[in-house]
């Protein structure tokens, strides 16, 4: 099969500067590495195909007689025939010095970090708790069910019988991990015989398999904390899965989910409500006993001349946060009765003729709504 140019291959121009080469070649590198394609021929071929351009067309020398000659002109250099990778291994932290966290997770490196830190931490755990709106208000405490991993009962979370311990890892010696060379790579996978933890246990615990850990529900008490938000979450330690043979537990963490209230909504630490009135009520004002969401009554007192859809403050009847609480905001709805008495209907008509109304009104500026 004839060999593509390699300008072709990189998927470049052929007066591509050095930095599109590299951007080229990095980004096939990435894509067709045989250790994020194990057992994929055809991606080992185009990661060759790849490597073997960016070794001749980002030496400059070479370039140039492959620009001149193509590839009769770079027989015999070092490139175009597959005999080394020197002058690419020589660029390998410029070329990809950017790109080491993708190159860890492909290649081992989150291996090397495990395995020098002793056994892996267990997972942590997610639980989603619903809750009345006036409990995130004022705080409360909820037992919860749900299931982790614990240390095996049985192995004490070692993993083995009998206390027969574990060894060391023939095959990595400890470290975790095994290298091998792939083109101008040094690449470093997990060991698979130890799985990354470079120890092997020679009797593994019959109740857990060996891996130290068993499934088991729990229940604990959840202490809600007094204005927590919808979304919000708690943190409580130690409560996440058991790490395998041995590693410490990871946390649990309460997502909180607020439900919506009938009467009562929430801006920060500040809570509103509405409360109607009847319109001798607004007009003559009057002093009302407003039901507070903690149940207990408050007396408001409501000016005379009252419009609908003003609001009215009480401080300190808010969300408490610390010391200190927000304020209670009260919208005033003056309600229009929709049937009348006889006489109710005589004294409003009496009152129209007495006070006048307008019978062309003025639209009202819209700077005057958005202050209600």
């Amino acid at each position: 099969m004839a060999k593509r140019d390699y300008y072709e291959v990189l998927g470049i121009q052929k007066g591509a500067s050095k930095d599109d080469i590299k951007k080229a070649y990095r980004k096939l590198a990435v894509q067709h590495h045989p250790d994020k394609n194990p057992g994929n021929k055809e991606s080992e071929e185009k990661f060759k195909e790849a490597t073997e351009a960016y070794e001749v067309l980002s030496d400059e020398q070479k370039k140039a007689a492959y620009d001149q000659f193509g590839f009769a002109g770079v027989e015999g250099m070092g490139g175009g025939g597959g005999q080394g990778y020197s002058h690419a291994f020589h660029d390998f932290e410029d070329l990809f010095g950017d790109f080491s966290g993708i190159f860890d997770s492909f290649f081992g490196g989150g291996a090397r970090r495990q395995s020098r830190s002793g056994p892996p931490p267990g997972a942590n755990l997610r639980y989603d708790l619903e809750i009345p709106f006036k409990d995130a208000v004022f705080g409360t405490k909820v037992e919860i069910q749900f299931a982790h991993n614990e240390a095996c009962g049985t192995c004490r979370g070692s993993g083995a019988t009998g206390g027969s311990g574990r060894k060391v890892c023939p095959t990595c010696a400890g470290s975790g991990q095994v290298r091998r060379s792939q083109g101008f790579f040094s690449v470093a996978s997990p060991c698979h015989a130890c799985g990354g933890e470079g120890f092997i246990i020679e009797n593994p615990c019959k109740d857990c398999g060996g891996s130290g850990v068993q499934k088991k529900r729990r229940k604990i008490a959840v202490t809600i904390p007094p204005g927590v938000e919808d979304g919000k979450r708690v943190a409580i330690p130690g409560q996440g899965d058991a790490g395998s043979n041995g590693g410490p537990s990871g946390d649990l963490y309460v997502f909180i989910h607020v439900k919506g209230h009938e009467h009562f909504e929430r801006d920060g630490l500040d809570l509103y409500c509405a409360v109607p009135i009847s319109i001798t009520q607004a007009a003559l004002g009057a002093e009302l006993f407003v039901t507070t969401l903690d149940g207990k009554k408050i007396k408001v007192k409501i000016p005379s001349g009252m419009q609908s859809g003003k609001m009215l403050r009480v401080r300190d009847e808010g969300i408490p946060s610390g010391s200190h609480r927000g304020d209670l905001y009260i919208k005033i709805i003056v309600k229009v009765p929709a049937k009348l008495s006889r006489r109710g209907k005589e004294l409003l008509e009496e009152l129209s003729k007495a006070e006048g109304e307008e019978s062309s009104p003025q639209p009202i500026p819209l700077a005057e709504l958005a202050r209600n």
